[in-house]
């Protein structure tokens, strides 16, 4: 699974560990989810999508 997350990170100047604050995580979850090494649950995505003023469905990109 591929995100933009850190794309849309970088446009409302969010460092990784901001992030991770923001949505309770660890900073860990925000680099792997960052490298598609990590599948979040709905919630987190939903969350993570919410703080990154996107949808899930624009944050994640699903491949088969």
């Amino acid at each position: 699974m591929k995100s933009k997350i850190k794309e849309l990170r970088a446009r409302y100047n969010l460092t990784q560990e901001d992030l991770a604050k923001k949505v309770g995580v660890r900073r860990e979850t925000i680099v792997f989810l960052e490298k598609g090494k990590y599948n979040p649950s709905l919630r987190l995505a939903n969350d993570v999508a919410k703080v990154l003023k996107t949808s899930v469905d624009d944050l994640f990109e699903f491949e088969e």
